[in-house]
């Protein structure tokens, strides 16, 4: 199960550098392709064999320029209630402000690990300066320049070791995890507990970390899968529900532990920015996707028209990636429900397919054939061999070629698409890899 660490802190600490500075060695992997402008307040970080995620709260919040209480103690909030362990940033040249004060205090009477970080520390004035940091009552504080890095391996030294030590219940790796995720209000409590229905007792509840994501187990009509419920488990909190970025902060988790999401779409509102930022999460973490239009018992029209016009619609706000089931449902009254599950079961499947190397070149070698990689200043790019990797999260084939640093992203999505024509890969991402022979 991954850690959550959460940035916080007044505007113009350097929170965003910060975050650069600890993803960078990500960076590459993570691609910054169009998503949400506030995308990239999310990221991974590997230190010394230990890899969690990262959230710099800042950038979630509404009009993070502007310095109101409201906003920052939001922020806090949500990190002292998402996170395992929070970096609270202050700014060395500047020395402490009210705000600064005023989050200290919520910090101090919070039960969180708090690493307290003067950044902009980069001589030994404001080294000295940094003394006064001690007022705060966190403890000492690590001194960093986020610009140039120095101080940042200590720090997540100290991150690493403030993570909670638990005991985990081991999940069957072989059966498939499901995430219901969505924006507040959009029927996820309701799915589940159709689901599941009134015969709770079929379902063994797996407390899978501190935070309580629960795994339930569902095992009945043929299904056996386990359910990372972050829905309507724990008490509502002090930040009130409507707060729509701390739904995206809450999902990550339920994103990052499972196989297959169901993203829970609300057919009298069509799709929202909100459900961009979330479904670009799951696309960050390659997972399965199988997008339900909930209450769609309340849409009038079901004309056939009707249908494929709100589809259109929804496979294009998430382009390019086009290629997964989308359920009409209602939690209310049931219907349809079942299919939701079937299609997320067909997802995982996908995930697992291994095409036999034999078929999987006598397919794409041919199709290769007909539409051969551009030429590029005279060379041409000859593809000799593909082949699928067993055993990976993600469906990866590799094309062996002579050139492959000139085969470009447009060619890869016709191999992708060449590849999702001939076989089921519906509703999982693809990974192509041209390598050299």
């Amino acid at each position: 199960m991954g850690n959550l660490v959460a940035i916080v802190g007044r505007p113009n600490v350097g929170k965003s550098t910060l975050f650069n500075r600890l993803t960078q060695s990500r960076q590459a992997i993570v691609n910054e392709e169009a998503g949400t402008t506030r995308d990239r307040q999310y990221g991974k970080v590997e230190w010394t064999g230990h890899e969690f995620s990262i959230v710099d709260t800042g950038g979630w919040v509404v009009n993070s320029e502007d310095i109101f209480e409201g906003e920052i103690n939001k922020q806090v909030a949500i990190a002292i209630e998402e996170a395992d362990v929070i970096l609270f940033v202050v700014d060395a040249l500047n020395g402490t402000t009210d705000l600064d004060d005023m989050v200290a205090a919520i910090l101090r009477r919070s039960n969180k690990p708090v690493l307290l970080v003067a950044n902009k520390v980069e001589n030994n004035a404001s080294l000295y300066a940094s003394s006064e940091f001690y007022a705060l009552g966190l403890g000492d504080p690590f001194c960093i320049s986020a610009i140039n890095g120095s101080g940042t391996g200590d720090l997540l030294d100290e991150v690493v070791r403030r993570f909670p030590q638990k005991e985990e219940m081991p999940l069957d790796e072989n059966i498939p995890r499901f995430a219901v995720v969505g924006r507040p209000n959009v029927g996820k409590s309701s799915i589940i507990n159709a689901f599941i229905g009134e015969d709770r007792y079929i379902v063994t509840d797996i407390a899978g970390t501190t935070r309580d994501s629960v795994n339930s187990r569902y095992n009945k009509f043929g299904f056996d899968f386990y359910i990372v419920d972050t829905a309507g488990i724990r008490k509502k909190g002090k930040v009130t529900e409507d707060i729509e970025y701390y739904s995206v902060i809450r999902s990550i988790r339920a994103i990052e532990n499972s196989d297959v999401c169901i993203l829970m779409l609300d057919a009298t509102r069509g799709i929202e920015a909100q459900d961009l930022n979330i479904f670009s999460l799951i696309q960050k973490n390659k997972k399965g996707l199988v997008v339900c239009i909930n209450k769609w018992d309340l849409v009038e029209e079901k004309s056939p028209r009707a249908i494929k016009t709100f589809e259109e619609a929804v496979r294009a706000r998430l382009a390019p990636f086009t290629d997964f089931p989308i359920v009409y449902a209602s939690a209310l009254t049931k219907q349809r429900i079942f299919k939701v599950l079937e299609s997320a079961s067909e997802v995982y499947k996908n995930r697992r397919r291994h095409i036999p190397t034999a078929r999987l070149n006598e397919e794409m070698l041919a199709a290769i054939e007909n539409f051969p990689p551009p030429a590029n200043k005279g060379k041409y790019v000859k593809i000799k061999y593909v082949s699928q990797l067993k055993e990976t999260p993600v469906p990866t084939f590799i094309f062996f070629c002579n050139l492959p640093q000139w085969v470009k992203e447009p060619y890869k999505r016709f191999l992708e698409n060449q590849i999702r024509a001939k076989w089921n890969f519906s509703g999982t991402p693809i990974n192509i890899i041209m390598r050299e022979k």
